[in-house]
């Protein structure tokens, strides 16, 4: 049994030295990468334009707008909206969301008053786009065209404002081509909402029918977003949903591209805590796709959209509908905008546990109004379901400290016949109705708890600059003061205490030196989940002095 639990002691040292590591990483700056001279060579990267092709077997392919080589030489002007939970730019040219900052989210607890960037066009590329495709009927250029995300709009005003008391900010761009086709893309904002409402209205003042399509597309900068051993927390990419969540990463894309009829469904761009995603109406059916195009200093990822064709005869009207979700995955409001919605929030394999356990937490903080108190309280739940279990390794471990001295007088006498010495032991642990592994059972116990409650912190945008009490205002950060690490390493130190020594001396040092290596591990670990931790081992410490003290004398 002592060496059962000096595996699983070390076995849990290493799991939290990996999580460490990925906890280090993912604090780490992002580096962006350049596209390898591999995926430059690709075939399968579409190096000429960013518009995507109208398919379709009676139809030629549209003219595209070249892409653009340096967007810095591109004269852009921008619209502001200001909404109360956005600051968005939106370029004139394509109407397209180029910047926009989440005003409920700060960039973190130091800076309360600074805003999240998620989209953005200055730094890094990370932007929507969407636009029109114009069909050629019979291989013959018979215009208009339709405006994609190079063609200028005009608007009325350049900034738009979500006063006070008004549940919606309707902002509209006009195109209008040499053909008497006007479109007009049409923002609709509204408030306490995430979601915008793009729509196109094609009116018709021509001789001719319209025929085309609506493309919806997210384009972002390279970031290795891959997760691994070594870096587990989080994955930066795409995603899409077809009945089921699939995520192609960036070098997935350069790889092989996407291409494929999907009904309903979106179409996203993934970080931690947040996303943007295109959103298909439930039975509308898209081409989804991927690309690659340059940029200036390396390649873009783009993921999209497209729909099949509309037509609109001469006088007459018509319209395409879109929805682009831009901002935090918060689980329970988006999974009511669309399926597939909340398993942005991706828990990988702990999702059956992850689940749950975030939905208990999510129902006690609705009362206490304290994640760190949620926490407390879920540890002291689980506590109670497992307390026979633990109750029953626990006693298992006071008849085994009971019994030591023979144990003792065992080793000693067969200490040259080591068959001898297991048969000796087993017989003794029958005897006394010890369970030889019992010692274990509250280590496995807490294992996948910990690395369920682990995952919930790491994603769940809720948990994100939580505050607690005192000292502690971000549960999703490490502890500032390094006090509650402290605080679990002295709880494991009396918990190693009341356990039954050790036989071998290398096992009781390691044992004595495995709380100091913890909280040092743990320092780095979100303040949730040290929080968690501490607080079992003082539920633990209670309910093993209990029993060992009531079994003492048995």
């Amino acid at each position: 049994m002592d060496n059962q639990r000096f595996f699983l002691y070390i076995s849990l040292l290493m799991v939290s030295y990996l999580l460490w590591s990925s906890w280090s990483k993912e604090n780490a700056p992002i580096v962006e990468a350049q596209l390898t001279e591999k995926q430059l060579a690709s075939p399968s990267a579409n190096l000429e334009s960013d518009v995507p092709q109208s398919a379709s077997t009676n139809t030629a392919p549209t003219e595209v707008t070249p892409s653009l080589s340096n967007r810095k030489e591109v004269k852009n002007d921008f619209v502001v909206v200001e909404t109360d939970v956005f600051t968005l730019h939106i370029n004139t040219r394509g109407a397209d969301v180029h910047r926009a900052l989440l005003k409920t989210y700060p960039v973190d607890n130091d800076q309360k008053d600074v805003p999240l960037v998620l989209l953005d066009n200055e730094s890094i590329t990370y932007i929507s786009q969407s636009g029109l495709l114009h069909d050629r009927v019979n291989n013959i250029d018979v215009r208009p065209l339709a405006p994609n995300h190079h063609n200028v709009y005009t608007v009325e005003n350049k900034k738009y404002i979500l006063a006070e008391g008004q549940d919606e900010l309707v902002i509209p761009f006009y195109w209008h081509s040499d053909n008497d086709v006007l479109v007009t893309k049409t923002y609709r904002f509204k408030r306490d909402k995430f979601l915008i409402e793009v729509d196109y209205k094609i009116s018709n003042q021509g001789q001719q029918d319209w025929v085309g399509r609506q493309y919806r597309q997210l384009r972002h900068s390279y970031v290795s977003g891959e997760r691994s051993l070594l870096r587990l927390p989080t994955y930066t990419g795409s995603a899409y949903y077809d009945k089921k969540y699939e995520k192609i990463s960036f070098d997935d894309m350069a790889e092989e591209p996407l291409e494929k009829e999907v009904v309903g469904g979106w179409a996203g761009m993934l970080q931690h805590y947040f996303f943007s995603a295109w959103l298909a109406e439930e039975f509308e059916n898209n081409f989804y796709y991927t690309n690659v195009v340059k940029n200036a200093v390396g390649s873009d990822y783009i993921i999209g959209m497209r729909s099949e064709p509309l037509k609109v005869a001469p006088g007459e009207a018509a319209e395409f509908k879109g929805r682009l979700y831009t901002g935090p995955k918060l689980q329970k409001r988006i999974e009511k905008i669309q399926p597939g919605l909340e398993l942005t929030t991706d828990y990988g394999i702990f999702t059956p546990l992850c689940k749950p356990l975030f939905w208990i937490l999510d129902f006690i903080h609705q009362y206490v109004k304290n994640w760190g108190w949620s926490i407390i309280l879920v540890t002291l739940l689980i506590k109670l379901v497992f307390y026979r279990l633990s109750a029953a390794s626990y006693k298992s471990m006071a008849r085994m400290r009971k019994v030591q001295p023979k144990m003792t007088s065992l080793r000693e006498r067969y200490a040259d016949d080591k068959q001898k010495l297991n048969t000796a032991m087993w017989d003794l642990y029958k005897k006394e109705k010890i369970n030889p592994l019992g010692g274990c059972l509250p280590i496995l116990i807490q294992m996948p708890v910990f690395l369920s409650l682990y995952w919930v912190l790491i994603e769940s945008v809720e948990m994100r600059h939580a505050p607690f009490m005192l000292w502690v205002q971000d549960l999703s950060s490490k502890d500032p003061l390094f006090i509650l690490p402290l605080l679990m390493g002295i709880s494991m130190f009396i918990q190693f205490k009341l356990n039954p020594r050790p036989p071998d001396p290398m096992q009781e040092k390691i044992f004595m030196i495995m709380p100091v290596f913890m909280s040092v591990f743990m320092a780095f670990f979100p303040a949730g989940l040290v929080l968690y931790w501490f607080v079992n081992n003082l539920l633990s410490i209670c309910q093993q002095w209990y029993i060992t003290r009531k079994y003492a004398n048995d």
